[in-house]
């Protein structure tokens, strides 16, 4: 019986936070936004004792195809189960909700934006080039922060790249996962976290942001020498038919 609650009780919280950016919008008729339910949502959690991980797991997930701010849940996972236990309920999560937002742009997006680029063969082959290297590209674009979580998601799914390849690629986002739940370790409770005084190192924050500066400019560098062969390679093919 008491299994059987506690299921409830996910699935009640799963579809409240789904509609999360809607209540945010015009208030969420008490205040506090995303943050604050987030907070309040790791709070739940940390009561939760042997089903706090699947909880955070599940919420990680939906916030991810919800766009909400992850790094709130990432720093909790730390406070709540320290770096190792938080570092792989937080990678779990992570990557299952970047999967589940992956699958809605494919299958909704993808047909749509297919139809627009037909007749563009500078977009049909950047979008064939991310689709033969799309293990790299995936696991570059994870190392470096410039391209934003939860729109990466959504924006792969309309790409050529090959669903394994982008959920290998979630091993680009463990740096910068570990830091984070880290630093949230470091704060010791919940609290602080809503007070936004979370501790950091100074160390780890440099490298972390030399290795993203790095992918950052690697992946940049990449996809426009693969797209660039891709066109030629098109074009060739093209005036050998002709």
């Amino acid at each position: 019986m008491r299994k059987t609650l506690r299921i409830i009780e996910l699935a009640i919280l799963a579809v409240a936070f789904a509609a999360l950016p809607a209540l945010a919008q015009d208030g969420g008729g008490g205040g506090g936004g995303p943050q604050q339910w987030l907070q309040s949502a790791l709070e739940w959690i940390d009561g939760l004792g042997t089903a706090g991980p699947i909880a955070f797991i599940i919420i990680y997930a939906v916030a991810a195809v919800a766009f909400l701010p992850g790094s709130v849940l990432t720093l909790g996972g730390g406070v709540i189960f320290g770096v190792f236990l938080g570092s792989i309920f937080v990678f779990i999560g992570a990557t299952l909700g970047a999967t589940l937002a992956f699958l809605v742009g494919r299958y909704v997006a993808r047909g749509w934006i297919s139809k627009k680029i037909e007749g563009d063969k500078k977009f049909k082959a950047i979008d064939e080039a991310v689709g033969r290297e799309g293990l790299k590209i995936v696991i570059l674009t994870r190392l470096s922060p410039i391209f934003p979580f939860n729109l990466l998601n959504y924006g792969f799914g309309v790409t050529g790249v090959s669903l394994k390849d982008y959920v290998i690629g979630s091993v680009g986002m463990i740096p910068g996962t570990v830091m984070y739940v880290y630093f949230g370790s470091l704060a010791g409770n919940l609290a602080t976290l809503g007070a936004g005084d979370a501790p950091g190192n100074p160390v780890a924050e440099w490298a972390i942001r030399i290795v993203g500066l790095i992918a950052t400019v690697a992946v940049t560098l990449y996809v426009t020498k693969v797209a660039k062969k891709a066109l030629n390679d098109a074009i060739g093919e093209e005036e050998q038919v002709s």
